[in-house]
Parts: C-alpha cells; sequence; structure tokens
C-alpha cells in the first residue's frame, strides 16, 4: 500500500492549513455563510480538521455522528448540490493556494465529491 493522502499533503501542518483557508473562503461566500451563522467556529475547524485526517488515511479515527446525521439539520435548511458545489470550489481553490499538485488536488476533491450523497441525505 503507498503512501496516504494525508502524508502526501504535509501531514498535520497542511491539514491546519488547509482548513484555515477553506473556512475563510467559506465564511466570506453570501451563498453559503449563512449555514454557519450560529456554528462555533472553532469546535467546527477541530471536527474538519479530525475529518480531514481521518479521511486521507492519518492517524485519528472516526468518531461522531455519520455525515448524513451531521448535515440533516443543514439539509431541512435547504443544503443542496449548488452548496455542495460552492463547498468543493472553495476546497479546490484552497489546495490550489497551498499548491499541492493537481494530481494529489485531483484524489481530494474526489474522495470529499464521493460523499455528496451522504452528506445530503440520499
Amino acid at each position: 500500500m503507498g503512501e496516504s493522502i494525508y502524508d502526501r499533503i504535509g501531514g498535520r501542518d497542511a491539514v491546519l492549513a488547509a482548513v484555515d483557508i477553506f473556512y475563510q473562503k467559506v465564511l466570506s461566500d453570501e451563498s453559503i455563510n449563512g449555514f454557519f451563522a450560529s456554528t462555533d467556529m472553532d469546535r467546527q475547524r477541530g471536527k474538519m480538521i479530525s475529518f480531514l485526517t481521518v479521511a486521507f488515511g492519518g492517524p485519528e479515527r472516526a468518531s461522531g455522528p455519520s455525515m448524513r446525521e451531521a448535515h440533516a439539520p443543514l439539509v431541512e435548511k435547504g443544503l443542496n448540490d449548488q452548496h455542495i458545489d460552492a463547498v468543493a470550489g472553495h476546497l479546490a481553490d484552497t489546495l490550489n493556494e497551498l499548491g499541492v499538485p493537481a494530481e494529489l488536488s485531483g484524489e481530494v476533491l474526489e474522495l470529499v465529491g464521493s460523499l455528496r450523497d451522504e452528506v445530503l441525505g440520499r
């Protein structure tokens, strides 16, 4: 088995940098920032760091609710494919800004994109 995405992307430091840049972009986007209006962003950042670490094959174990359960209240508030597309765009821009090679960025986006139906509860 080859090196994990987590290791290839640069480990914890890269995940921390990506999460900070990503949420700056998300919170600046008026088409989606309303979903975070009542969110404790320090806690949210911690959840995203854990999620990406696990998803990328890093040294954490998954815990907490499923993606479907965690996002169900947002789906009830209207979260849809358009919003997921915006989030994916911000993730792609974040990876590009961090200089992640296109092939690795593609792997990351494919992995995260594979969760779309789960996040949207379908």
